[in-house]
C-alpha cells in the first residue's frame, strides 16, 4: 500500500470520526432551543425559573435536560488560560458567547462574577469559555484578541474590559482592542497584536465555532453545565440551581463508583 493511499484512508477516518461524534452531539442536543427548554423547564409549569433534578437512569438524566453527550465537551485541559476554576472540579460550565453580545455582557457583569465567589472559588465549579463570535466582523476581532490575551494570562481581565458597560459601542477596532489589552494589564502590546493575527488565534476560535455549529447553538449566551444545555442570560437562580444540582449529582455518582470499588475488592 502506497504512503498516500495510506494518508488518504488515515484522513477519511478521520473525517468519517469527525461526522460520527458531530453526529453524536446533534443527536444529543436535538436543537440547543428545545433541549435548553427541557434543561430549564419547571417541575410546575406555574413556577418558572426552576429546573429539573438530574438524578438517576441516563434517561432520567435526559428526561432532566442532562446529556452525556454534551458533558464530554468540557476539556478539562490543565492551565487552559481561557478557562477558571479547578480542571478536576465537579461541574464545569461550557459558556459559548460573543464579545459583542449584549446579554452576554449583561451574564459577564450580574451573573457570572457571583458565580465566580459562590462556586469556583470554593472548588465546586469551572467555567471553560468558547469564543462563539457571530454578529460581525468586530466579534471574530474581539475573540482573537481575547485569545492574544490569554497567551500572556490576561484573558479574564480581558473578558471584563471587553464586557464593560458600554465597552462595545466603542466598537472593537484595533486600536480599541490595544486600550482594552493595556487595561487587562497585558504588558507585551506588540505580542499581544501578533497573536491576535496568528494563525494560532484563528484555529482556537474556528474550533470553538464549529463546536457551537455542531450544537446547533443559534443565540449566545448558550451554556452547558454538565451536560445540561442552557441558552441566553437567564435569572440567576436559574444557573445555581443546575449547578448545585449537578454538583449533587456528580457527588452521588462518585458515592456509587466507591461503593462499587470496595464490592469488588472484597
Amino acid at each position: 500500500m502506497s504512503t498516500n493511499t495510506k494518508s488518504a484512508q488515515k484522513n477519511k477516518s478521520g473525517k468519517t470520526r469527525g461526522v460520527l461524534i458531530g453526529s453524536g452531539i446533534a443527536a444529543a442536543a436535538i436543537l440547543l432551543g428545545l433541549a435548553s427548554y427541557s434543561a430549564t423547564k419547571p417541575k410546575d409549569r406555574d413556577a418558572p425559573g426552576t429546573v429539573a433534578e438530574a438524578t438517576g437512569s441516563p434517561e432520567d438524566r435526559a428526561e432532566a435536560g442532562v446529556f452525556p453527550e454534551l458533558e464530554k465537551l468540557a476539556r478539562r485541559t490543565e492551565g487552559d488560560p481561557l478557562a477558571q476554576g479547578k480542571a478536576d472540579a465537579p461541574v464545569v460550565m461550557v459558556e459559548y458567547a460573543d464579545f459583542k453580545c449584549g446579554f452576554c455582557g449583561k451574564f459577564a457583569r450580574d451573573t457570572e462574577p457571583e458565580l465566580v465567589k459562590k462556586y469556583v472559588d470554593n472548588g465546586t465549579l469551572r467555567i471553560e469559555w468558547r469564543n462563539y463570535p457571530i454578529l460581525s466582523d468586530e466579534s471574530d476581532a474581539a475573540a482573537r484578541a481575547s485569545w492574544a490575551a490569554g497567551q500572556q494570562g490576561r484573558f479574564w481581565q480581558f473578558h471584563a474590559a471587553a464586557y464593560a458597560k458600554d465597552a462595545k459601542e466603542k466598537g472593537f477596532g484595533e486600536e480599541q482592542l490595544k486600550t482594552l489589552a493595556r487595561e487587562a494589564g497585558v504588558k507585551d502590546l506588540d505580542k499581544f497584536a501578533a497573536d491576535a493575527a496568528s494563525e494560532e488565534a484563528k484555529t482556537s476560535v474556528r474550533k470553538d465555532k464549529e463546536e457551537a455549529y455542531a450544537l446547533r447553538a443559534t443565540a449566545t449566551p448558550s451554556f452547558l453545565i454538565n451536560g445540561r444545555p442552557i441558552s441566553g442570560a437567564q435569572p440567576d437562580e436559574v444557573f445555581e440551581q443546575a449547578i448545585e444540582s449537578a454538583a449533587e449529582s456528580a457527588k452521588s455518582a462518585k458515592a456509587k463508583k466507591s461503593a462499587s470499588g470496595a464490592g469488588a475488592a472484597q
